[in-house]
């Protein structure tokens, strides 16, 4: 039978795995075989510095956490796995995907984003998608395009009046 210490332990982590996925509003499930320490040193300051955080979980322990939380995940909990949590939707899967592309070593195994589970194929398509900024600019570049056409509208409206 096992130690009751252990059990305890145990148990604490299985509720901090359950904390996370429950506060978190994207999680990135991987598998980080293969990459040496300066490459998981690199990936781990990248997350860092967009706010997510990177940790390795015993695949049974993290089971048990998410069967509670009654999240579908158990096609993508074989292996060895690396969890990302983050309170940014996109920000993970983006630099996880990037690193991919560089590393490819790294395989990405599936996520959750807005609660609900993706695979690695809908995760590249969320990847796909630009940061907030890049959508501000875009929207910023169609609107100021549409005020210059209408300016050029009313100019000229303006002079076929003073014509006649």
């Amino acid at each position: 039978m096992a130690n009751a210490k252990i059990i305890e332990k145990k148990t604490e982590v299985v509720n901090e795995i359950k904390d996370k996925f429950e506060n978190a509003k994207s999680v990135v499930i991987f598998d980080p075989r293969g990459l040496n320490v300066a490459e998981v040193t690199e990936l781990r300051k990248a997350l860092r510095e967009s706010g997510s955080s990177y940790k390795v979980y015993k695949n049974t322990l993290t089971k048990r956490a998410v069967d509670a939380l009654d999240i579908k995940l158990d096609d993508y909990l074989g292996g060895p796995t690396a969890i990302s949590f983050s309170d940014d939707e996109l920000a993970p899967v983006k630099i996880i995907s990037d690193f991919a592309k560089k590393h490819e070593a790294l395989e990405l195994k599936a996520g959750i984003v807005e609660g609900k589970v993706v695979d690695a194929g809908e995760l590249s398509v969320y990847a796909a998608i630009p940061s907030r900024e890049g959508l501000l600019t875009m929207l910023a570049a169609g609107l100021m395009g549409t005020v210059k056409d209408l300016s050029i509208c009313l100019d000229l409206y303006a002079k076929q009046k003073e014509e006649n």
